[in-house]
Formats: C-alpha cells, sequence, structure tokens
C-alpha cells in the first residue's frame, strides 16, 4: 500500500462500521480544507451516495440502492481519499413482509414470512431461501405469520397473530400446536425447549415439552408485537413497541419476575444475542434507525445503519437482517448464540 501524504484528505473513522441501503453513516474526515463551495462527493463502492450534511471535519452520507463492496471514498477539491473500510450488507430478496425475526436453520437455508396486513389472506405465508439464494414457497395457508423459530430436532414453529395458534411445520404443511395465545406474534425456546409465545396485549405464555400451557409474565402491551430471545443468563429478553419513543428492553427471570435491562429506544423490535452474550436490537436511538448492540451490561452502540428494520438474525457467518420488504445478508466477525445451548 503506497504511503499517504500528509496533505492528501483521510477518513479517520466511519460510524456506524456497517450499513444497508438507506442506512445513514457519519464520515469523519480530516485534512479537508475546502473553500470552492462544492458539495463533496461519496460513494460506496463504485455507487454515488447522497450528502445529507457537510462540514469541515465530517459528512453524513445516506447508502444508496445497488451499493456494493466494502469500502467509502470521498473527494472535493482539496482531493480524494484512500477507501475506508465498511460493510454494506447485499439484498438476497425482496417483495416479502417479514414483522419480525427471520430464521435460519442447520443447513444455512434462510426462513422469511410475507405476514399481510392483520386478516389479509396471502398466498404463501413463509418462504424458504436456500445457500444459493434460491427464493421457493415453503408454507402456505396460514393467516398473518408473524413469529419463527426453530427447536433442537431442527422443526420450525410459526406464530399467526390473527389466530392466536402457534403451528408445528411438517414437511411444508402446518399442524397446531397451541392454541388460545392472544394476538400471538414473538416465539422462543429456552435450553429445557419449553416455548415462549408473546401475546402483544400483555402476557407472555410459557408452553412445556407436554404442550400444557402457563402464563409465564406479563407486560405492558405493545401497539405491534413482541419480540422474544434467551441470553446465555437463560433468561428472557423482550421488546414491544409502544406509542412511545423512550421503550425498554425488558428482562424475565426464570421465576417470571420482570426488570428493566434498558429504556430509551423508540419502536424496538427483533433481537438475537450473539456467541460473546452482547445483544442486538432492532431499533431507533438517538434519532438514528438500525442494530443496535448492547453489552452484557447494558451499554448501547449503533453498530448497523438502516431504515425499516424489523428483525435479524445470526447465519451464514454473518448477520440476516430484515426489513419491512426485504432481507439482507451482512458480513459479521461474531458469530451467533446457539439458541438451545
Amino acid at each position: 500500500m503506497a504511503p499517504v501524504r500528509d496533505s492528501q484528505p483521510q477518513i479517520e473513522r466511519v460510524t456506524p462500521g456497517a450499513a444497508i441501503a438507506g442506512g445513514e453513516v457519519t464520515i469523519h474526515l480530516r485534512g479537508f480544507a475546502d473553500h470552492s463551495n462544492r458539495l463533496p462527493q461519496v460513494k460506496f463502492g463504485e455507487s454515488e451516495a447522497s450528502v445529507l450534511v457537510a462540514a469541515e471535519d465530517f459528512l453524513v452520507a445516506e447508502v444508496p440502492e445497488g451499493a456494493t463492496g466494502g469500502s467509502v471514498r470521498v473527494s472535493t477539491a482539496a482531493g480524494e481519499t484512500p477507501p475506508a473500510a465498511m460493510e454494506i450488507g447485499y439484498p438476497l430478496a425482496d417483495n416479502l413482509h417479514p414483522v419480525a425475526n427471520p430464521a435460519v436453520d442447520a443447513k444455512g437455508n434462510l426462513y422469511v414470512t410475507f405476514s399481510g396486513q392483520r386478516g389479509q389472506k396471502v398466498p404463501i405465508a413463509v418462504y424458504q431461501i436456500d445457500t444459493q439464494q434460491g427464493i421457493k414457497p415453503f408454507v402456505a395457508d396460514l393467516m398473518n405469520a408473524t413469529g419463527l423459530a426453530f427447536d433442537s430436532k431442527g422443526m420450525l414453529y410459526v406464530s399467526s397473530r390473527y389466530e392466536g395458534v402457534v403451528y408445528q411445520i411438517r414437511d411444508a404443511h402446518k399442524v397446531s400446536y397451541a392454541e388460545g395465545m392472544g394476538v400471538a406474534t414473538g416465539i422462543a425456546f429456552d435450553a429445557e425447549e419449553n416455548l415462549y409465545v408473546g401475546d402483544r396485549s400483555g402476557t407472555i405464555f410459557k408452553i412445556g415439552r407436554d404442550q400444557q400451557v402457563f402464563v409465564f409474565a406479563t407486560l405492558e402491551p405493545s401497539m405491534a408485537a413482541y419480540h422474544l430471545a434467551f441470553g446465555p443468563d437463560r433468561q428472557l429478553y423482550v421488546t414491544g413497541p409502544t406509542t412511545s419513543s423512550f421503550d425498554a428492553i425488558y428482562r424475565v427471570s426464570e421465576s417470571g419476575q420482570v426488570s428493566v435491562f434498558f429504556r430509551g429506544l423508540g419502536r424496538p423490535q427483533g433481537l438475537a444475542f450473539d456467541a460473546d452474550g452482547n445483544l442486538y436490537v432492532a431499533a431507533s436511538w438517538q434519532g438514528q434507525r438500525g442494530i443496535m448492540r448492547f453489552t452484557p451490561g447494558g451499554e448501547p452502540e449503533l453498530v448497523v445503519s438502516g431504515r425499516g428494520l424489523v428483525g435479524l438474525a445470526f447465519g451464514r457467518g454473518g448477520l440476516i437482517l430484515a426489513t419491512t420488504n426485504a432481507v439482507y445478508h451482512l458480513n459479521w466477525p461474531v458469530a451467533g448464540l446457539p439458541l438451545l445451548p
């Protein structure tokens, strides 16, 4: 790599260091003493971006549709920077309707919903995207598919928020597993393979392996859905957006005691843990929308920028990100926490 001249403008850092199309990133600069009043040019890979804010030592730019590559460059009359590394997620499929986390099976196949509006019957409720990015219908005849989860045997479970039913999927056909779940949204298994179901009207149900149903915890109702994930501490973490812009991530103990893990998010939705015990949540924070990462101690950081994000899953050597109409793959160096330790 050729040495960088002291006078050559440089990118000091990009925050956050990952994004999908529509995400906004801040590019911190050095050596951009440009008085030409010409708007800087920003390129993600070879795609030119819109510059939203331009100052002498930083820019805010929006990642354009179709952006590829792992770098960003900035140029003005003062010169062009060397490329700075950043990760840009690439689309796997669009024209979908996820409302929660996608799911990934042991072979790396991805499952994502076309949920539809409440009471809308769609032709295909769940699609499978194989490791070659082939998309095929997987489950039909299921109203308002919402939450997805696998058990340790590789069996897929899907909740219907319209019917209040959780279905087990056998050979791509639905079989009722639990009924009477209210507005059934997020679902998750614990280490003993009890299934937990979030009824967005205010209840977390626990379904034992014998399919006995218990009320596990009670929370504030959500206007959209509950999203569930178990942490390495064996506690259940729950989000459920309300009309507030100061929503919480709740932590529920093994005995059903509810506490607040973090408060201050806008519309928090899907969540998942990495192998190091960090929690990732699709949410808004301090005016920015994307994927937030929380340390086990609750320290927040925006790590992926993107609009319309509703869920995520670890798989295929990275992060699978779901927006309201598409799924993306983002290279990510950290593996996910095994769902059933």
